[in-house]
C-alpha cells in the first residue's frame, strides 16, 4: 500500500452541539478524536488542524486553520502545508466508528484507480458522499485549493466537487459522525451494545 498521511480537520464551532468540544467528546470513554487517530496510525504523517488537545497518540502534528475557525478548506489549506506524501486522507474528527480497515480500503482503491481518478470517497448507506471520509491525491488537492484563491469560509465541496472520483460503499456504516447531542448518543448505545 502506498505511503499516505492524513488531515483532521478538528476546529468548528459545533453549532449543533451547543459550541461544545466535538473532538474531545467521548464513546466509550474514548473521545472522538482518539478513535479517528487510532484508524489512521498507519500514516507517515498525522496533522489535526485545531487547537491542542491531549490524545492517546504521540507524533501528532497540530496547527491551526487561517483565520482560527475559518471553516474545512481553510483546515485543509494548512493541513496540506505539513504533509509530503502523494497520498492524502481528509478524515472528520466525529467518526467515532471509523476503523483501521476502511482507511486502508480507501488508500487501497486510490492506489488501484487510473490516474484521471483524484479521490476515494465514502458513500454512506444513503448514498451521500462523505468528503471528510476519504483518499486524495495530494497533488490534485493542491491544485483545486491554488484555483480557490482565499479558502477561508468555503464548503468544502468547493474544493473537492470538481475532483475525479471512485466512490468507495461504506459497507460497515463507519461514515456515521457526531453532529447532534442525538447522534452522539446513538453512537454511544451502538457502542454499548458492540456494534
Amino acid at each position: 500500500m502506498t505511503p499516505y498521511d492524513v488531515i483532521v480537520p478538528a476546529g468548528g464551532a459545533a453549532r449543533r452541539l451547543g459550541g461544545a468540544d466535538k473532538p474531545g467528546l467521548t464513546v466509550g470513554e474514548t473521545t472522538l478524536l482518539d478513535r479517528v487517530l487510532a484508524a489512521c496510525a498507519g500514516a507517515r504523517t498525522t496533522v489535526v488542524v485545531g487547537p491542542d488537545r491531549p490524545t492517546a497518540r504521540t507524533g501528532v502534528r497540530w496547527t491551526r486553520e487561517q483565520p482560527p475557525g475559518g471553516g474545512p478548506v481553510a483546515a485543509v489549506a494548512a493541513g496540506l502545508d505539513l504533509v509530503d506524501a502523494g497520498t492524502v486522507l481528509l478524515l472528520a474528527a466525529d467518526l467515532p466508528f471509523l476503523d483501521r480497515r476502511t482507511v486502508e480500503r480507501l488508500v487501497t482503491a486510490l492506489d488501484d484507480a487510473e490516474p484521471a481518478v483524484e479521490a476515494a470517497v465514502l458513500v454512506d448507506a444513503g448514498g451521500r458522499d462523505q468528503p471528510l471520509a476519504a483518499a486524495y491525491r495530494t497533488a490534485a488537492l493542491r491544485s483545486a485549493l491554488a484555483d480557490l484563491g482565499d479558502p477561508a469560509g468555503l464548503p468544502l465541496r468547493r474544493l473537492t466537487g470538481g475532483l475525479g472520483r471512485l466512490l468507495v460503499a461504506d459497507t460497515d456504516n463507519v461514515a456515521y459522525d457526531c453532529d447532534t447531542w442525538e447522534d452522539l448518543e446513538r453512537a454511544r448505545e451502538w457502542d454499548r451494545d458492540g456494534r
